[in-house]
C-alpha cells in the first residue's frame, strides 16, 4: 500500500500516512498522462493569429492597367496576394484549439500521475497549512522547513490565504482540488496535500 510523509500543523514530522491504493496505486500510463496532457496545452491555447484575405483588404476596384497592350503581366486587381499590401493566401484565422478526451480518461490520467508521484515518494501530507496572513515569506519558509523548493499546493476549497502566498513563488502553485490536473502535478517536482485536500480527493476520485 502507497504511503505518504505527514507533518503536524507545526511542520513536525509524524506517522506516515496510507494512501488509498484505488487513488494512489494504480499502473501509471503514459500515453494516457501524454494524451491528456496535450488536451490541456491546446485549451490553453488562444487562436488569435489572423491575417487578411482579398475581402479584407482594401481597395482594388479599379483595374490596375488594361489587360493587353502594356507589356506587362495580366492583374486584375491591388489586393492580389502577390503584391506588397496584398491579401494573404490561406492565411490563419481566429478559432479555437479547445477538445475533450473523455471524462472516464481524464479521471484515470489524474490516478495515474498521483500514483506516479507517491511511487516516487513525492507526496506530503499536512495536517494544516498555517500562513501569516497569506504572506509569500511564510509560505517559503514552510516549504523550506519541508526541505522542497518546486511544489504543487493542494488545499480544500475557500482556503484563499495559501493561493495568495503561492503567487509571487516561480516554483510553487497552489490549486484547489477542483483544479487538481495533470500537467501542474507533472511540472513541480512534489506534491504537498493539507489533510481537507486529501479528504476530498478520495471523495471526489473514489465515487467514479
Amino acid at each position: 500500500m502507497a504511503t505518504a510523509a505527514c507533518f503536524s500543523a507545526s511542520l513536525e514530522k509524524i506517522d506516515p500516512i496510507e494512501l488509498a491504493p484505488e487513488i494512489f496505486g494504480v499502473p501509471v500510463r503514459e500515453p494516457l498522462l501524454h494524451d491528456v496532457v496535450l488536451m490541456q496545452l491546446a485549451n490553453r491555447r488562444r487562436g488569435c493569429a489572423s491575417t487578411k484575405s482579398r475581402s479584407d483588404v482594401r481597395g482594388g476596384g479599379l483595374k490596375p492597367w488594361k489587360q493587353k497592350g502594356t507589356g506587362r503581366a495580366r492583374v486584375g486587381s491591388r489586393r492580389s496576394p502577390l503584391w506588397r499590401g496584398g491579401s494573404t493566401i490561406f492565411g490563419p484565422k481566429p478559432h479555437s484549439f479547445e477538445y475533450r478526451v473523455p471524462r472516464s480518461a481524464r479521471r484515470g490520467a489524474i490516478r495515474s500521475v498521483l500514483s506516479l508521484r507517491a511511487g516516487e515518494g513525492r507526496v506530503l501530507v499536512v495536517e494544516e497549512l498555517r500562513l501569516d496572513g497569506g504572506k509569500t515569506r511564510a509560505l517559503r519558509t514552510s516549504l523550506a522547513r519541508l526541505g522542497i523548493s518546486s511544489a504543487l499546493v493542494v488545499c480544500a476549497a475557500g482556503d484563499h490565504e495559501i493561493e495568495r502566498a503561492a503567487r509571487n513563488l516561480p516554483t510553487v502553485k497552489s490549486v484547489e482540488v477542483a483544479g487538481l490536473n495533470v500537467f501542474d502535478v507533472l511540472k513541480y517536482e512534489h506534491l504537498v496535500l493539507t489533510k481537507a485536500a486529501l479528504g476530498a480527493i478520495h471523495e471526489k476520485l473514489a465515487r467514479s
